[in-house]
């Protein structure tokens, strides 16, 4: 699935314009305020052709969810295989995230925290179970710091502060200003590293 991304674009397919679309409007509009039409509109096709793809508005807004927790964990995988020490794992995971927040998954990364009310409770827990996944991975980097002596704060907590830190990036952070996502990362990943509490 990481290749063909349909939510930001990469995949052509019928199936990956309509994600696209509706990452796009669920994103602008809020969930409960796009229909189906405006989906089938921004595409160019008639509102009933969607439902050869996908059963109900919901299981769109789950499939644009299920898209970017698969893709962004497969990025994640990727960052950190190549680092062979903790805190080169958690700068990998920190820059990466920071990309598919302000880069090329924004729209669905946004779709995800905003519209998350709007899934079922049996559609919410099988994206967190998926999601579980991704969480792994920072767990893993933060208690390997943590053993170290690297970090004191607990790894659970220590990822809630670094998800409020990244997820507040979108409201500030200028991609053609003077900081680059690099070293936006590196002052992260400082924040951690040298925090004493």
């Amino acid at each position: 699935m990481a290749e063909s991304l349909a939510i930001n674009g990469i995949d052509d397919s019928p199936r990956g314009r309509l994600l696209s679309a509706a990452a796009h409007l669920f994103r602008d509009k809020g969930f409960d305020r796009t229909t189906v039409r405006d989906i089938a509109a921004s595409v160019g096709i008639q509102s009933g052709s969607i439902f050869h793809h996908f059963k109900s508005k919901e299981d769109i807004l789950y499939a644009v969810m299920e898209e970017v927790i698969h893709f962004n964990t497969a990025r994640l995988q990727k960052a950190v295989a190549g680092e062979v020490t903790a805190e080169g794992r958690l700068r990998a995971l920190i820059r990466e995230e920071l990309q598919s927040i302000v880069g090329d998954t924004a729209e669905a990364m946004t779709v995800m925290v905003t519209e998350w009310r709007c899934l079922s409770e049996d559609r919410q827990r099988k994206a967190l179970a998926l999601r579980s996944i991704y969480e792994q991975l920072w767990l893993d980097a933060l208690n390997d710091l943590h053993a170290e002596g690297a970090i004191k704060t607990d790894p659970f907590i220590m990822r809630r502060l670094l998800t409020g830190m990244i997820g507040w990036t979108p409201n500030w952070f200028d991609r053609d200003g003077p900081l680059s996502l690099d070293g936006l990362a590196d002052i992260m990943l400082a924040r951690v590293i040298g925090e004493k509490a």
